[in-house]
């Protein structure tokens, strides 16, 4: 894996003529700039030929007086090498943020080094801005131009600011469908969007497959070495839907499990029990490769096969998103990673966060002012027994799979008197809501806390609409209150009163340019944990006569509430 010296990440600031020197483990740049220093637009720089911002721009990590801008050069996207064509020697890339949507009001600028060591990517930590507002921002390199995002920074720690819109997504198979509920996301014009992992897919072509055959291919191999990730990366950024909701929005960003392997766990690949000698070069590699592409701050960027990705980020009084990383530091999954009555799902010494996570986590949640504490992460949390018997047959990949672990953090916003917990997860292909109990063994027992479940982007395909109340689940578990097995995203309005969220979907993925609908609507208000249903879209006319469905009303649950 390649290093970069100290000269390499020497970045020119323009601040009053100053030249940072950042430390040499971070290709960043931080220093905000006076605009009337930015130098003039000149000729095409020796080895570039053609646009270079094919893979869009993108925002993230908002605080009160800035966020992080982000883009990667790359004038052939999908190269073998997984250099995006660029020549290997570095480019300066100028930064400009600007105060209204029609870049009148320059407000910040300066220049970065897109450096071949870091796939030409860019990383600016933007400061020095006003909080709570919208900005604008774009890249120039020699005559050639970027995209223009929109970014927001945060409210002031002692404000709640305005109403805000977050929306939240998971699992884009690229080989399975069109990127349209990204588009469908950025028309909704969110202030905050969350990625709760599976961003992007490591398979080669034809390995995971739909019935009719995946409508697109991915390029390459299974991505195990740096160049391959890269590549892979690009294709997905390439997308103009995905670079649509990049640009709406700032984004915070967390894995799951195929951005390097499936169902990996800490320093365990998958099969562990197939010999794997180069698997934590390939972990270095994937980690290396996500934050290139990613909008995170330089305390993310990783340290061999170590990555510094829960963090936490907050929207003044009004919430406070705890952001976690449920690969990086877990005790293996037990029983062979199946649904099983498992006895290692009980074990209290196991942990899907590991020790450190977990303290940090509830020392967030003792100092909390929130009025919302929101937990950003992988997947799912409440129980989800598939057996109606005594047994209990759970997935070990979920927080099912690590009950002492999940008691101890629902247990810690209890003991802290967090005011509203919720958790917001992806990974299972389709949408879902729930209460969170302290005893899922007590179905009459109070409801501590609520789960919303994001459905995928495209994995899966078009997936079905269906009939919440027909899934087997719901009936074992009481406490699960909604399924839908659509493709979409949430998109969520967060006030000091209540959070409301509508899951969206969109009927078609495996052709693109579907609308999207709201199929139900859930809200859960202040200080009552538990989500409750205010509204329910019916079933596709031609699935609900399949299911003896006689109405083809619109039932609104607000009228139907005591």
């Amino acid at each position: 894996m390649p290093h970069l010296d100290r000269r390499s990440f020497l970045v020119t600031g323009l601040a009053a003529g100053a030249v940072a020197a950042v430390p040499a483990v971070v290709p960043t740049a931080a220093s905000a700039a006076t605009p009337q220093t930015v130098p003039a637009v000149g000729k095409s720089p020796r080895g570039l030929t053609t646009d270079p911002f094919t893979l869009g721009v993108a925002s993230g990590d908002p605080d009160p007086t800035g966020f992080v801008i982000w883009t990667r050069l790359a004038q052939t996207p999908l190269a073998e090498d997984g250099m995006g064509g660029m020549p290997l020697r570095p480019f300066p890339v100028q930064w400009q943020v600007y105060g209204d949507g029609r870049c009148r009001r320059l407000v910040r600028a300066g220049v970065a080094a897109a450096a071949p060591e870091w796939g030409h990517s860019v990383h600016v930590e933007v400061d020095g801005l006003a909080s709570d507002r919208d900005y604008w921002y774009r890249f120039r390199v020699g005559p050639y131009v970027s995209p223009l995002g929109r970014a927001r920074t945060a409210p002031q720690p002692s404000s709640f600011g305005g109403a805000l819109t977050m929306a939240f997504v998971s699992c884009a198979q690229y080989e399975h469908g069109y990127f349209t509920s990204y588009r469908r996301l950025a028309e909704d014009h969110p202030d905050l969007v969350l990625h709760l992992g599976d961003y992007q897919y490591e398979y080669t072509r034809d390995t995971y497959t739909i019935p009719g055959g995946n409508v697109r291919d991915h390029e390459g191999p299974e991505t195990e070495t740096l160049a391959g990730y890269r590549q892979r990366h690009a294709q997905y950024k390439a997308d103009l839907d995905l670079q649509a909701a990049h640009a709406a929005a700032p984004w915070l960003v967390v894995w799951d499990d195929h951005e390097l392997d499936n169902n990996w766990a800490d320093e365990v690949p998958e099969r562990p029990d197939l010999p794997q000698p180069n698997f934590l070069a390939r972990r270095e590699a994937a980690f290396r490769a996500y934050y290139e592409n990613m909008p995170l701050r330089r305390a993310s960027v990783p340290r061999g096969i170590d990555m510094q990705l829960y963090r936490r980020i907050r929207w003044g009084r009004m919430a406070t998103f705890h952001m976690l990383d449920t690969r990086q530091y877990r005790d293996d999954q037990g029983c062979g990673d199946g649904y099983d009555d498992c006895p290692a799902a009980v074990d209290p010494a196991r942990s899907i966060t590991g020790a450190a996570q977990e303290a940090w986590l509830l020392d967030g949640f003792r100092k909390s002012r929130a009025q919302w504490d929101i937990l950003g992460q992988q997947v799912f949390f409440a129980q989800r027994d598939n057996n109606a018997g005594p047994a209990k047959v759970t997935s070990q990949d979920a927080w099912d799979g690590y009950v002492a672990s999940r008691s101890r953090i629902t247990q810690g916003w209890l003991d802290a008197k967090v005011r509203n917990a919720v958790v917001l997860t992806g990974d299972v292909h389709a949408h879902w809501a729930s209460d969170l109990k302290r005893d899922y063994d007590d179905p009459t027992g109070p409801s501590v806390g609520s789960e919303l479940v994001t459905t995928s982007i495209s994995t899966g395909g078009d997936g079905a609409d269906s009939d919440p109340a027909a899934h087997p689940y719901l009936a074992i578990n009481p406490h699960l209150k909604f399924y839908n097995n659509q493709r979409g995203y949430v998109l969520t309005t967060i006030e000091r009163d209540a959070l409301t969220a509508d899951f969206k979907v969109v009927p078609r993925v495996q052709t693109p340019g579907s609308e999207a609908y709201t199929k139900a609507t859930f809200v859960v208000e202040d200080r009552v944990p538990g989500v409750q249903q205010t509204y329910l879209r019916p079933l596709d006319p031609v699935l609900m006569a399949a299911a003896g469905v006689t109405t083809n009303l619109t039932v609104d649950l607000e009228t139907l509430r005591p």
